[in-house]
């Protein structure tokens, strides 16, 4: 098993963990093997939230479900499978802008795919997991581990 320290894990990768996606069953078995809380910034629940939201709003998560998926997430908190990352934004945001500058105009990485980056290196993480490939080149240009979880 390996531990949770040192990893920031994107929000739609743990988002595979509340709905069915293709990649869900490897987001899963990773997991798993995984000791201890992840770190989840506060937008990164946000994010988490509103995803589980879209999909009830795009009619993939039937009313209940949706509540269920949100009562779990609120479980994985407060059963301290996640911990809430304090961020400094003012650090986070100039980190994001710098990483911009220096790499969109090559990767095409989304604001929020450079929010996550940002965060990462600004709570001082070594890995990210991640399924885009984007946001993948972004982290390992900046000098962090990808992990892509398979099955």
């Amino acid at each position: 098993m390996s531990s949770a320290q040192q990893l920031y894990v994107d929000p739609s990768a743990l988002l595979k963990l509340y709905l069915h996606e293709p990649e869900s069953r490897a987001m899963a078995l990773w997991r798993a093997k995984i000791t201890g809380p992840l770190a989840v910034t506060h937008h990164g629940r946000v994010e988490l939230i509103n995803g589980l939201a879209l999909a009830a709003h795009r009619g993939f998560l039937p009313a209940a479900t949706f509540q269920a998926a949100l009562a779990a997430l609120d479980d994985d908190f407060e059963q301290g499978r996640y911990a809430t990352a304090d961020l400094l934004w003012r650090a986070v945001l100039k980190r994001a802008a710098d990483l911009s500058r220096a790499h969109t105009p090559a990767l095409g990485t989304r604001s929020l795919d450079v929010l996550h980056v940002a965060s990462a290196l600004e709570l001082g993480l070594k890995r990210f997991v991640t399924f885009d490939t984007r946001q993948s080149q972004l982290a390992l240009a900046a000098g962090l581990k990808v992990v892509t979880p398979s099955a």
